[in-house]
């Protein structure tokens, strides 16, 4: 188990330092705007808009309800899915910042995203769904290779072996 953890923290590095710096860009830029302009909005944090009366980690009084129009499986506890979908925003744009378990928050947000795009978004044209793509590629690539040299996934394996 110890080993799998490893694995999963542990970033792919790229040949040259200059080229995971040119993956460090889009990561801190698409984590800054899901931790704090989309997550906030949804997520009770520090950052969240005074407006929203959000307490810590409280979900948006309107988010559940949103969640429950999807249908299917989204209405059977919209309250959960509207938890996880907002922390997924909030936390996970942090720890993409960060660099922090860079593969776990990808994967959440990439689903978070898919859901965005292709259930929130359905039946609408492609110009409504292309934010939450653009946030679903930059999870993706960022679930393949995690932080690179750039974050604390990095520093926390650097000296460990598998």
């Amino acid at each position: 188990m110890k080993t799998f953890l490893l694995h999963l923290t542990r970033p792919t590095l790229q040949r040259y330092v200059w080229q995971d710096a040119l993956l460090w860009i889009p990561r801190i830029y698409c984590g800054y705007h899901l931790a704090f302009n989309f997550g906030a909005a949804k997520f009770g944090l520090p950052w969240s808009p005074p407006e929203n009366n959000l307490g810590f980690f409280e979900v948006a009084f309107w988010f559940p309800n949103d969640i429950n129009e999807y249908g299917g499986v989204f209405s059977l506890c919209p309250a959960i899915f509207a938890w996880l979908g907002a922390f997924s925003e909030a936390v996970g744009g942090l720890a993409l910042i960060l660099g922090f378990q860079t593969r776990i928050f990808s994967f959440l947000i990439a689903v978070t995203m898919l859901v965005a795009a292709f259930v929130q978004h359905a039946g609408e044209e492609l110009w409504q769904q292309l934010p939450a793509m653009h946030f679903f590629w930059v999870a993706l690539y960022c679930m393949m290779l995690g932080s690179g040299r750039f974050g604390i996934d990095y520093l926390l394996t650097k000296n460990k072996t598998l």
